[in-house]
């Protein structure tokens, strides 16, 4: 009797952890880029703990016909970071790496994913 109680008790907690949905990734850190504000003033913006695997259009610059794109990204997160130069992801794309990848005002983007 202890034996099969024991066995669904261990069960039925293997069970709840299998059942217990796992919290979405983030990469820690921040990533930075540079976008025209208005009056043509460089300014600075930043996603902080962005999530991993999801799609993030930058805000500043999300409409092609009514802004410039962003430049100079810094990813100062613990994932790749791969932007891209359309919004939602489309375009050509360049993957910066973790902890410090960079690249210069040539380099135009409008969204970012992270891996």
């Amino acid at each position: 009797m202890r034996l099969r109680s024991t066995v669904a008790a261990a069960f039925g907690a293997l069970a709840l952890i299998v059942a217990v949905p796992t919290s979405a990734g983030a990469a820690t850190g921040d990533f930075r880029y540079t976008y025209t504000g208005h009056g043509g003033s460089p300014q600075f913006g930043f996603l902080v703990d962005p999530p991993n695997q999801m799609c993030i259009t930058l805000p500043e610059v999300a409409d092609p016909s009514s802004s410039n794109p962003a430049h100079t990204p810094w990813n100062f997160t613990d994932s790749s970071a791969t932007v891209f130069t359309g919004p939602d992801c489309e375009g050509d794309y360049f993957t910066l790496r973790p902890n410090g990848g960079h690249a210069s005002e040539r380099l135009k983007l409008r969204s970012v994913v992270f891996s």
